[in-house]
């Protein structure tokens, strides 16, 4: 695995090396919201926290990074909307925002704006600068995450930390590490076309 950057033109996420569109970009940003939607299904539950792993932020920190800011973060509003509309597709197939979980859907929005602006810059086209990217992501959901799960629930800071963050830090740096072995690479395969 090289930590070379991939040549590439500046301000470039991977989104934009497919022909540009107003059809492209709605299809991408719909694309994201039902990514986000389909791996928010994938759970397994934590005993002891109301709150799943799942493959939610993993998807919307990917959707971030490579659609860019604008379209992630579109992608993660539309996600946003429609569970709180009723759509079924939060984690473990809930809708609403009543959900002790709702303030990581929240920070969803935020951390794929953050990934995707950083993604801009060139952050995705380095492992380890992409691992950062994602460790950074995950920290912007859990800054709101974490106190909207206390707040919902009635626990303390201390209480929706060990329930809302520490049980899912192990599978964060998996998430990262997934992330900055798949995107650096799929550059080095964009430049070779």
């Amino acid at each position: 695995m090289s930590t070379a950057a991939v040549p590439a033109r500046t301000g470039q996420v991977l989104a934009d090396l497919l022909p540009a569109s107003r059809v492209r970009d709605a299809a991408l940003v719909l694309g994201g919201a039902a990514l986000t939607g389909i791996a928010a299904q994938i759970a397994v539950p934590v005993p002891g926290s109301p709150v799943p792993v799942t493959g939610q932020t993993f998807a919307a920190l990917l959707v971030g990074t490579a659609l860019g800011a604008r379209r992630g973060l579109l992608s993660l509003l539309l996600y946003a909307v429609a569970g709180v509309a009723g759509m079924p597709w939060f984690a473990e197939g809930g809708s609403g925002a009543g959900a002790p979980s709702f303030g990581y859907v929240l920070g969803m929005l935020l951390a794929s704006a953050a990934v995707g602006a950083l993604a801009r810059r060139g952050a995705d086209r380095n492992v380890w600068r992409m691992a950062g990217t994602m460790l950074l992501g995950e920290a912007v959901i859990y800054a709101v995450g974490v106190p909207y799960l206390a707040l919902a629930t009635g626990m303390s800071a201390s209480a929706a930390v060990a329930a809302g963050l520490t049980p899912f830090l192990i599978g964060d740096l998996l998430k990262a590490a997934l992330a900055m072995g798949a995107l650096p690479t799929v550059w080095k395969f964009a430049g070779k076309r």
